[in-house]
Order: C-alpha cells, then structure tokens, then sequence
C-alpha cells in the first residue's frame, strides 16, 4: 500500500510533546483515513513535503518568500502521487531554490506541522500535513529563484523570527541547535 512506507517513518518519529505530538497524532490519523491523501484533488487537505535546510556551517537557514501567501517559508510542496515524502522535499528544495547538492542531517523526519491553507480561486481553504526534513547545503551553490517565490535568501538562524515568527517555524529553529 503506498501509505505504508509513510506511516512506517511516522512511527519511527517522535515529536515534540504538546502541539507537534497532537499534530503528528492527526497526521497519521489523515493517512489512515484517506488513500488518496498524496493527492492534491483531495481537497480536504492532503500530504506535503518540505525540506528545512541549513548552510555549510549550519548558521544560517535558506528561505523563501512565498509569491501567493506573501510570507517566508522554508521550501516544500505537494507530493502529486508521489509518496516517498523525502525526495518530494528534496525535489521542491531544488525547484524552489536551485540548490541541488543536499546532505540528510537527520535520518527520518525532522518535523511534522499542519497548517490551514486559506481559499484561493477555484480551491477552498484545506490543510497542508507537512512532512519536514533537514538537510546541510553543500558549499559553492547558488540560489536560482523560480516563478513560486519573490525571494530566497539564506537567513541567519538567530534572525528568523525577522522572517516569519509562527510556532511552526521558531519550532524547527528550536530543533536546530541539535543537528
């Protein structure tokens, strides 16, 4: 079954007590509930993939400031079908930033978020279930923005909170002191 390799790596995972647990629980949750949840026709919400990557020296994380919600993120998007959700995050850090050469720094999931989407023209409000990963760029590379963001910059992680300051994100500055 196409969810199973999934929910195996969300077994595997353990996440930080209080909302990241409640959302992990709701993420299983979905998975169980819905076989076509790597689909973005599912419009209740379904899974995304996304990859929260640190420079050479792991002082500073690449951004990017999302064209249609207007605020920074780390980069990721949907899996359209695919569901093995670390090379989803790996393809969307290309796609989005142009860096291509990525070491895992954890093995399995880093982080696991859901976040309400809101209603863009014909797509009514639904949930993202973000699977998170963390990776260290490689020196020499060079961002190269595409069509999805205004910007991408690498952003020293003391200073995120400058950038977007939500629960979601200050949680994986948190976990970054431990990578």
């Amino acid at each position: 079954m196409k969810r199973d390799s999934l929910l195996a790596l969300l077994a595997s995972y353990e996440p930080e007590p209080g909302l990241e647990a409640e959302m992990h629980h709701d993420t299983v949750d979905f998975i169980k509930r819905n076989p076509d949840c790597f689909e973005r026709s599912l419009l209740a919400g379904h899974i995304t993939a996304s990859g929260w990557v640190l420079s050479p020296d792991k002082d500073a994380v690449l951004l990017m400031h999302h064209r249609k919600l207007d605020r920074w993120f780390q980069p990721g998007g949907h899996c359209d079908g695919d569901p093995d959700v670390k090379e989803v995050a790996i393809k969307e850090v290309m796609e989005e930033t142009g860096i291509t050469d990525l070491q895992a720094l954890k093995e399995g999931i880093f982080d696991v978020d859901v976040h309400l989407i809101p209603a863009r023209k014909d797509v009514p409000e639904h949930y993202h279930y973000d699977i998170r990963f963390a990776f260290q760029a490689a020196e020499g590379q060079d961002i190269v923005l595409n069509n999805e963001s205004k910007d991408v910059q690498w952003v020293p992680v003391s200073k995120v909170q400058d950038y977007h300051d939500s629960e979601s994100i200050m949680r994986m500055v948190r976990k970054t002191s431990v990578l």
